[in-house]
């Protein structure tokens, strides 16, 4: 895990969804915390790869649901 990436990641989430940075840790489902559901992942996904400037095929965030997770995804495809 990259902690810089899980960082920005938390950033990019925050004010994505308007929620305090401060509650967010690497570790945390963000289903569960965000309350999102697939099709509102998806629009933070579109900003997360911006971000990064990466492309990330649906089939590698199967079962990813963490930020350290999401993290461990992008910094394999810079």
């Amino acid at each position: 895990m990259n902690t810089a990436t899980v960082e920005q990641l938390m950033d990019i989430a925050s004010k994505h969804f308007k929620v305090e940075r401060a509650t967010l840790t690497p570790d945390m489902d963000f289903f569960e915390k965000l309350g999102i559901n697939s099709f509102q992942a998806l629009g933070l996904l579109s900003e997360v790869e911006k971000n990064f400037h990466v492309e990330i095929p649906d089939y590698e965030l199967q079962g990813v649901v963490t930020f350290a997770q999401l993290s461990d995804v992008i910094d394999s495809r810079k």
